[in-house]
């Protein structure tokens, strides 16, 4: 499928409505959108689906030996990925195509990156993958990243600095927000005329390329930052961009943003913005709240934002679990990770996906147990059927047992780490079949029967990990 390029007119046009996304009519009923029965959840093909994920690397369309990673992925029972459209492989996977003078064309794409693009969404397509695309990724475009990127004025033949306001080098942190690439919106603050708009016309070529192949599979989700810092109007244009372009294609499709302060988001002006516009972000990105904060604090700040969705239902999406202690912010252990994973579950998470080594633990085998387990706990208890009932445990310490339920028909009770709580079971007097699941190895434990009618006390089998699925019989 090829889509032609939106000229500056046509742009001009899809600016005009940044302040209300197109209504788009459904072509494909069948792809992936918000569960009618609970859209807090996904549903594809008309079922619920719960999303859950871990792989070897972000950019997963330039792995080599994709192919084997996804039926590896299939093969855990996890289905989604994360796919950034990466800028910062070396210069042979960049997305245009360089010159043999060594300059990049702007005008011409490298074929080797997109057609490990076009393969990579018609693999995950064949096994009931669902993939997030990240548009932009600021990393990308800094430091060591923008020294070999086309879009540098001293690697392409299209544009000089002077023409686009670019400099040479751009050594800070990106998430001080120094660069122009991401202020060619007009409103924006730093918008820069004639210049912002050149940059912008190759911006949209490039995202259109992207849509010539995504448009085509029903199993996508858009994102359009990694961990954005930049004024939200950015993200606005490039979703209101992609939504026009599905819409001339009788297509629904579903877009977001990730905010890099969703870590603290008491704090976030930017989140606040999106719970109160759920037209814009008809579902959310929350993936930094797994990141600086640990045990209670981390469940607390979730469910914070769990709740704040409640005046807008609509899905929560964790396309990153931070879990392998190599960097100093705040991405925890391995078991951080898997705590981590269970606490977004039990709060009612659409999607939960291990970050890639070496912020995260991937697909390592402590994520395929997790996973595992995850699915086994599925098999009993459908998490779009069930909702946070914290104030059904009682004698709990701190972050030691977390609960989702509904009651007197079916409760799912996760230890972090062993320990005993009492589950408020008075009124329900029935009979219930409680199977045991170990986290850290994914396996089945024991099954017992368990009477209610009053607090019952239930301890875990050992330490680590134990998750609990009660059934009314």
């Amino acid at each position: 499928m090829h889509c032609q390029r939106i000229d500056f007119v046509s742009s001009m046009i899809v600016m005009m409505v940044l302040g209300a996304p197109l209504s788009v009519t459904c072509a494909d009923e069948g792809g992936i959108q918000p569960y009618a029965n609970n859209p807090r959840y996904w549903q594809y093909e008309g079922q619920p689906v719960l999303l859950l994920g871990g792989s070897k690397t972000d950019h997963i369309f330039l792995a080599d030996g994709l192919k084997d990673h996804l039926d590896e992925i299939a093969t855990a029972k996890a289905n989604y990925v994360r796919n950034t459209m990466s800028q910062r492989e070396g210069v042979d996977l960049k997305p245009h195509k360089r010159l043999p003078n060594g300059k990049f064309d702007l005008e011409q794409w490298n074929e080797d990156y997109w057609q490990r693009f076009a393969d990579c969404l018609r693999w995950c397509h064949e096994r009931d993958i669902f993939i997030q695309i990240e548009v932009w990724d600021r990393f990308d475009f800094s430091r060591e990243h923008w020294d070999i990127s086309p879009w540098r004025p001293q690697n392409n033949i299209n544009y000089s600095g002077t023409e686009t306001g670019f400099a040479a080098a751009y050594p800070e942190h990106p998430s001080r927000d120094r660069q122009p690439f991401f202020h060619t919106i007009r409103g924006m603050e730093r918008y820069d005329g004639a210049k912002s708009d050149l940059i912008r016309h190759h911006q949209e070529r490039f995202v259109e390329k992207m849509l010539s192949e995504s448009l085509t599979y029903p199993n996508v989700l858009y994102c359009m930052n990694n961990e954005t810092s930049t004024d939200p109007k950015w993200g606005h244009y490039w979703m209101a961009f992609i939504r026009n372009r599905a819409r001339q294609q009788g297509k629904t499709v579903y877009c977001t943003d990730m905010f890099d302060d969703a870590w603290k988001p008491k704090q976030s002006e930017k989140l606040r913005e999106a719970f109160d516009n759920p037209e814009m972000y008809p579902f959310l990105d929350v993936s930094q709240v797994n990141s600086r904060t640990f045990n209670q604090d981390q469940w607390e700040n979730f469910f914070w934002i769990a709740q704040q969705r409640e005046a807008h239902p609509r899905p929560l999406n964790h396309v990153k679990i931070y879990s392998d202690g190599k960097y100093s912010f705040g991405t925890g252990t391995p078991v951080d990770g898997v705590e981590r994973f269970w606490r977004n579950l039990i709060a009612g998470s659409a999607t939960v996906r291990f970050h890639r080594p070496d912020a995260g633990i991937g697909l390592n085998d402590i994520a395929k147990a997790c996973i595992a387990a995850a699915r086994k706990a599925e098999t009993r208890i459908r998490m779009w059927e069930v909702a946070t009932a914290m104030e059904l445990l009682g004698n709990r310490e701190p972050d030691e047992a977390y609960l989702a339920a509904k009651p007197g028909e079916k409760y799912l009770l996760y230890f972090t780490d062993g320990g005993s709580v009492t589950l408020d079971l008075r009124g329900r007097p029935q009979d219930y079949d409680m199977r045991w699941i170990s986290v850290s190895t994914g396996e089945w434990g024991e099954s017992m029967k368990v009477t209610g009618g009053k607090r019952v006390e239930i301890s875990a089998p050992g330490q680590l990990g134990w998750v609990a699925t009660l059934v009314k019989e």
